[in-house]
């Protein structure tokens, strides 16, 4: 189920396991299982995943960090199919990746012997790239009536959905914004103006969609089965330059 209309979507290319997290939602559709049990399984497979590149079993950790990005779609999927859309999914959802990337990062510090300034930097640099993707996409999303329980600007507890407690909500609000609030502040300040902006065209969606977290798992993977992991931290710093590029185009274009 998309979130946005037909001529409006584009390539995602960090969204890989969508029709395998179709497949996934449909057949817990008529379960008990829940949108929070399926990502209490994501953050399983990302633990296995660490365990695994702490361990040096690469392509295990590729696959589960894989299995990982491709639950990350599932539960937002069967939320949709049992039509329970939660503000207590949205958040722990993002809470659950930025304490997983922090853990994978502070693994790959501990295995290579970098200098931990440079993993700080990475990490902060990937976390910085995830929130100008998702940036944009919340406004393309929520200018085309999409899915709107994610919100352009997170400055305010929202009111809880049917079905979820509202301390729960407000417990987890707080939690986001204590981990996302500088990252959201940085973006909102290098491109404030995105949501008066014109429509960004499909191809550049694409190109920006390299920032998704499934993407960059993906990348994660194929430089650790690669053996390349002594890579993946400058990488990532060099990576975020991107992100002064894709705000320059969507500046002077759009």
């Amino acid at each position: 189920m998309s979130k946005l209309p037909k001529e409006n979507r584009f390539i995602d290319v960090s969204d890989y396991g969508r029709p395998i997290a179709r497949i996934i939602a449909n057949s817990l559709k008529e379960t008990s299982y829940t949108p929070i049990d399926v990502t209490i399984a994501f953050v399983i497979s990302g633990l296995i995943a660490v365990y695994c590149i702490f361990n040096g079993y690469y392509f295990a950790a590729a696959f589960f960090l894989i299995f990982k990005s491709i639950l990350d779609a599932a539960d937002g999927e069967l939320a949709r199919l049992k039509e329970t859309p939660s503000y207590t999914g949205r958040f722990l959802d993002s809470i659950s990746d930025i304490i997983l990337n922090f853990i994978i990062f502070y693994t790959l510090w501990i295995i290579t012997d970098t200098n931990v300034l440079f993993a700080c930097l990475a990490f902060f640099g990937i976390q910085l790239q995830g929130t100008l993707y998702n940036y944009y996409y919340v406004i393309l999303r929520n200018r085309f009536d999409g899915d709107t329980t994610s919100r352009v600007f997170e400055n305010k507890t929202p009111i809880a959905l049917p079905g979820e407690s509202q301390k729960n909500v407000n417990i987890l609000f707080f939690l986001y914004k204590a981990f996302y609030g500088i990252f959201d502040k940085i973006i909102y300040a290098l491109d404030k103006n995105a949501s008066q902006g014109k429509t960004l065209p499909n191809w550049l969606m694409s190109l920006i969609s390299m920032f998704g977290l499934g993407f960059q798992l993906l990348i994660i993977s194929v430089l650790l089965v690669l053996g390349l992991k002594e890579i993946i931290i400058p990488f990532f710093i060099g990576y975020s330059v991107l992100i002064f590029l894709f705000i320059f185009i969507r500046k002077k274009f759009y």
